[in-house]
């Protein structure tokens, strides 16, 4: 089933390109993971160990007859080593010498009006403007750690509504969590307004009770963007969960700045999290952290056009641990970026051994350092 459901895409992508009637565009990315693991990483069995893999994300679009425009877009993946655990080898048809994994990314339709646009389908439904953290993006929280973690869509549908050139009101619905369960449905309201160098967004929705629960989960956020001499970012999302007892704990909240020096070639960012343990961005609750206060700052400096180096500092208050983070670009030709990066997990335990073990540092995170070589072609 699944080789028919590839062969049938990449035939429309052939036909499309043929008669020129589809766009097709996307990325190719090859790159080399190397990994130096704990003794207790419940993934990998040797100390050291390396990976490679392609990965392609392929998307198309179409004009329909209707006035709207089709949208589509499939990952394919082709992976050896230890990239395939435990914990992923489900996703993948393993396969002598390498594994293949197959995932549909977009798949969906939008059709425009003069003021009104109506989306429905497989698609990205992002909220808020955080820099970072993002609380607002319920849907599919933003993790620090994982840079390059491509955003995940989801089923449902949208209606906006542009009243004028700075004012946008929408509405949307989305399918449970559990794509199985007939309980969970979504439904909410957002109003984006731009006033001079101020953006702001405000946003609700309500989740549906779930089986043998009479409560929903009501959650509702405020976005703000300020483009002054400094950039500044605020955003936040409460969520009300009457079977979690919700009281300050469902408060995600994030605020931020950057700024640039020497004429833009230095840019710093700094970012700080409060993550309630109910919150949109808590481990329990669909998030990625389990502690309350987080700190991001980073340094990003241009060399030229073409090459940049960043680094930065992903910081746990709580338990006092850190996770450094290196990243060097560079465009090789037009459409061909290489890209090198390194993570340091660090705690307390890690230099004294005295068993506070943090979130950030080693023991969590199964590994003592991590590396990647990418080299990413556009088509």
């Amino acid at each position: 089933m699944k080789r028919i459901v590839i062969l049938f895409i990449f035939t429309l992508i052939v036909i499309g390109s043929i008669s020129a009637q589809m766009t097709v565009s996307g990325i190719l990315d090859s790159t080399v993971y190397m990994v130096a693991a704990t003794e207790d990483n419940p993934f990998f069995d040797d100390p050291f160990s390396c990976s490679i893999e392609e990965f392609a994300n392929i998307r198309f679009q179409t004009s329909l007859r209707s006035g709207g425009t089709f949208f589509g877009a499939v990952n394919l993946i082709a992976a050896a080593g230890n990239y395939i655990n435990d914990s992923n080898k489900e996703s993948f048809v393993i396969g002598e010498n390498y594994s293949a994994g197959f995932e549909i990314e977009r798949l969906y339709f939008q059709l425009n009006g003069e003021h009104i646009d109506f989306d429905a389908g497989l698609m990205r439904l992002p909220f808020g403007m955080g820099n970072v953290w993002g609380p607002s993006d319920f849907l599919n929280p933003k993790n620090p750690l994982k840079p390059d973690a491509r955003p995940r869509g989801i089923l449902g549908g949208s209606l906006s509504w542009f009243a004028d050139n700075n004012l946008k009101l929408l509405g949307f619905f989305a399918a449970p969590r559990q794509p199985f369960d007939n309980d969970g449905w979504l439904t909410g309201i957002s109003a984006s307004h731009r006033l001079g160098k101020v953006n702001a967004q405000i946003l609700y929705s309500y989740e549906m009770p779930k089986f043998e629960s009479e409560y929903g989960i009501h959650r509702a956020g405020l976005s703000l963007k300020a483009d002054v001499e400094v950039s500044i970012v605020m955003d936040m999302l409460y969520t009300y969960n009457h079977e979690a007892k919700t009281d300050i704990s469902g408060l995600s909240f994030s605020i931020g700045a950057d700024y640039s020096f020497f004429d833009g070639n230095l840019i710093v960012l700094a970012d700080y999290l409060y993550n309630g343990k109910t919150s949109s961005t808590a481990w329990e609750y669909g998030g990625s952290f389990s502690n309350n206060h987080y700190l991001y700052t980073g340094f990003t400096w241009l060399f030229s056009d073409f090459t940049n180096i960043n680094i930065a500092l992903i910081s746990g208050f709580d338990d006092i641990s850190f996770t450094p983070f290196f990243s060097l670009s560079h465009e090789l030709f037009q459409g061909a970026m290489l890209t090198i990066t390194a993570q340091i997990p660090m705690d307390r335990d890690l230099f004294s051994g005295d068993g506070n073990k943090g979130e950030f540092g080693p023991s969590r995170t199964y590994n003592y350092f991590s590396c990647s070589a990418r080299l990413r072609l556009r088509f």
